[in-house]
């Protein structure tokens, strides 16, 4: 068995030494992971250290990365820091940076996964479209997009909540006669030197690709739908005698980590209870937008009309002066169209160009666009027809084997994504082994449990700041099916340990049709 010297610090899982890295491999059971970005590939390094070898990773895409693969507009980049952005199993002595970019952060996964030999498990260029349970044979048959069928015992959809951009339905949208793309879709073959460019969208990507591209833009319209509050960045590089320290010394490493993880839960708490925090965050973002914005019209025009928190908070020092360039325009006039020449807005049209679209992503409609089928052929989509829910974001009723890592209600407002998704793949790991072992056949979540944590969740999300105001946090019910509605510890403490007493075994003698 893997033995694994762990320090856990303030909830700060932390691994400092491997030792017989693998338990006696085994080929069962067999195992289909969805996506190759921080959750899948991190699922796939967690099954191969225990001893479960297998499993295979489907990715749709030519490359691995998720949205560290798709988001290549200049600028990008993360806004949680690096020392908590990656694994606890396995630190980067060598960030460049406290906030580091897209280019390092991809280089990061790539590195890691290809260390623990998971790379060859991954099927590029193959996008799963459906798959079926079958009940009797205890299956799930994984259907994609060349045709094929796959038999596994265990579904594990990794696709995150922020893999497929949003694009606005615009009048006249397909009528412009320039280069129009998604941040997320940038398009490096277009050349924005001396163009017309217009930004729609000031959220966390316009934040960051906006003051790169404005020094070489003739004009930039950024329109602006509601204001978001910004507090400065305090980002720094590493230099050559970090890295030694930190190799020489890792505690530093981590006691930097374990000082940002507890940062983010005082900004959890702003979010989520305590108004105290929140105000605190108010008054970094005031401060710095009096500092850096000298007109009082366009000071006026950046501030947000709903409480701090509600929508994402964003991390830049540099937007705000962005903004005061001369050849840069704050419109806030709502977009009534797009013609073929420009922007439309009600006091006149924006000619421009480029059009950009920084308008965020689908983040509510978990696993769109595959087709699941569960128990008696229930569809995924029917069971979340009025919102998205699983047990711990992981489990669903009536979908026995199907593990959801990044799942409905694990997103976060002020902490590492990547510290929910490693107790994901500590407790799902626990249900393979119960499968594994042959203690269960199908483990499938009870109904009334699921029921009941579901209700929690949003009776304590009713009372966040995330329900004060429209977000891209809510679905069009306005239900809140993204984020967690408490401190990341509080999930660490919860899901530590699985209760088996919360499934139900999808016994031989069994009809599916009668599980409820």
């Amino acid at each position: 068995m893997d033995r694994v010297t762990v320090v856990v610090l303030a909830g700060c899982q932390y691994a400092l030494t491997v030792t017989n890295v693998h338990e006696t491999k085994t080929s069962r059971p067999a195992i289909a992971i969805i996506g190759a970005g921080f959750g899948g590939l991190g699922m796939a390094i967690m099954l191969e250290r225990a001893g479960f070898t297998d499993y295979t990773i489907f990715e749709r895409a030519s490359d691995i990365g998720g949205v560290w693969r798709d988001n290549t507009y200049p600028g990008a980049g993360c806004d949680v820091p690096s020392p908590l952005y990656s694994y606890s199993f396995a630190p980067n002595r060598t960030w460049p940076r406290r906030y580091s970019l897209q280019p390092d952060i991809l280089e990061y996964l790539r590195r890691t996964a290809k260390d623990a030999g998971v790379l060859d498990r991954v099927r590029l260029n193959t996008e799963v479209t459906g798959a079926d349970f079958d009940a009797a044979a205890r299956k799930w048959r994984v259907e994609t997009s060349d045709g094929e069928t796959v038999e596994v015992d265990v579904l594990i959809p990794a696709v995150g909540q922020l893999s497929r951009p949003s694009v606005p339905d615009i009048p006249g949208a397909e009528t412009f006669t320039g280069d129009a793309f998604h941040s997320a879709r940038w398009r490096h073959d277009v050349d924005l030197r001396g163009k017309r460019v217009a930004v729609i969208g000031t959220g966390a990507s316009a934040v960051q690709f906006v003051p790169q591209i404005q020094p070489e833009v003739a004009r930039l319209a950024v329109f602006q739908r509601s204001a978001p509050y910004v507090i400065p960045k305090p980002d720094r590089t590493y230099r050559r005698w970090h890295h030694r320290m930190f190799r020489a010394f890792p505690g530093t490493q981590l006691a930097g980590r374990l000082g940002l993880w507890t940062a983010g839960e005082l900004l959890t708490m702003a979010l989520t209870s305590v108004q105290a925090v929140g105000k605190l965050v108010e008054l970094m973002f005031r401060t710095q937008l009096r500092v850096q914005i000298r007109d009082k019209e366009l000071r006026a025009r950046l501030i947000p009309d709903y409480r701090a928190g509600c929508k994402r908070v964003l991390f830049s020092s540099n937007w705000f002066p962005t903004l005061t360039k001369s050849n840069v325009d704050l419109v806030t006039d709502p977009i009534t169209g797009i013609a073929p020449n420009g922007v439309r807005t009600a006091t006149g049209e924006h000619e421009v160009d480029v059009i950009i679209y920084g308008t965020g992503f689908k983040a509510t409609e978990f696993l769109v666009p595959m087709r699941i089928r569960g128990i008696g052929g229930r569809e995924l989509a029917d069971e979340w027809a009025e919102g998205a829910h699983a047990y711990y974001g992981i489990s669903v009723p009536r979908f026995p084997n199907m593990f959801v890592v990044y799942g409905p209600n694990t997103n976060l407002g002020g902490n590492s994504i990547i510290y929910m998704m490693e107790h994901q793949f500590r407790y799902v790991l626990q249900l393979v082994r119960e499968l594994a072992a042959g203690r269960m056949s199908c483990v499938d979540v009870r109904g009334d449990v699921a029921g009941k944590f579901d209700a929690e969740v949003q009776q304590r999300l009713r009372t966040s700041v995330w329900a004060t105001c429209r977000s891209w946090y809510r679905d069009e019910s306005g239900r809140i099916s993204t984020n967690w509605p408490g401190l990341v510890w509080e999930y660490h403490r919860r899901t530590r340990k699985v209760d088996l007493a919360d499934y139900r075994d999808l016994a031989p003698g069994d009809r599916p049709a009668a599980v409820q």
